[in-house]
């Protein structure tokens, strides 16, 4: 079944057309890769799908609604959750703290039940945080619940990422250069983590990355943009030996 579609989606920022007429379609339980170069649109088309950018024209459906023009915590709360290209962490808040933000779409205790501090207050910041360790536990930070989010390793902090978007129970994850700046030691616990979400935790996940070891490892479909054209589809094989990929990524040299 078709989880998301986004169709003829174009958005310009002035004379520049950063991402032009381009179609998605993503089905539940898949692992699909957007790749290209850099400035090719990847990150544009992301910020249109998760409410940031409304598009100047196509339509996104997701789960069998529209959503596009919808604000970012609408689209949210309906089970679409992100990473960013640059971590966006809550630095001096704890590792635990940050996870418990991405809860806020599933907390509903009304304004005064707050202020007083109702005992229907209590147990449901109980339930979050003991659901926010489980999302801890399950990317290995648990045990650094408590230390300061900017005081973790880079990769920590790429999982701590990952974690916050888990806590808001998504039904699809998009993960914006997963493992940028990670170690290959990084990079192969990362690349073990998205497979898991989707073989374990039954998550389907669209990432936009560099690295094309793991893309064509782990994508069971990938997409290429170049200057916000989609220019190619398919399977890692057929993307491989595509001569316009080759030639977005070195050069027309490179397909003679």
């Amino acid at each position: 079944m078709t989880l998301l579609d986004a169709k003829n989606i174009t958005k310009s920022f002035g004379g520049l057309t950063a991402v032009n007429d381009v179609t998605l379609t993503v089905e539940k339980g898949r692992i699909v890769s957007v790749i290209g170069p850099n400035g090719a649109g990847k990150t544009t088309f992301f910020n249109i799908l998760t409410g940031i950018y409304k598009p100047d024209k196509g339509t996104v459906v997701f789960d069998g609604r529209p959503i596009a023009g919808s604000r970012p915590d609408q689209i949210a709360a309906l089970g679409m959750r992100r990473t960013f290209q640059n971590i966006r962490l809550f630095g001096n808040m704890t590792v635990l703290e940050n996870v418990l933000v991405g809860m806020h779409t599933h907390l509903h205790a009304p304004f005064w039940s707050i202020v007083t501090r109702a005992g229907s207050v209590r147990h449901e910041e109980a339930r979050a945080r003991e659901r926010a360790r489980e999302r801890l536990a399950y990317v290995g930070l648990d045990d650094k619940r408590d230390a300061l989010a900017k005081n973790l390793p880079y990769g920590d902090q790429r999982r701590l990422e990952i974690a916050r978007a888990l806590a808001g129970e998504p039904k699809l994850i998009l993960l914006d250069e997963p493992t940028a700046g990670m170690n290959p030691n990084e990079t192969a616990e990362a690349t073990d983590l998205i497979r898991r979400l989707r073989d374990e935790l039954g998550l389907t996940v669209v990432l936009i990355e560099h690295d094309m070891r793991l893309v064509m490892a782990i994508s069971e479909r990938i997409s290429v943009l170049d200057y916000g054209t989609k220019i190619a589809e398919g399977d890692a094989a057929t993307i491989r030996s595509n001569p316009r990929v080759v030639e977005a990524y070195l050069g027309k040299g490179a397909t003679a």
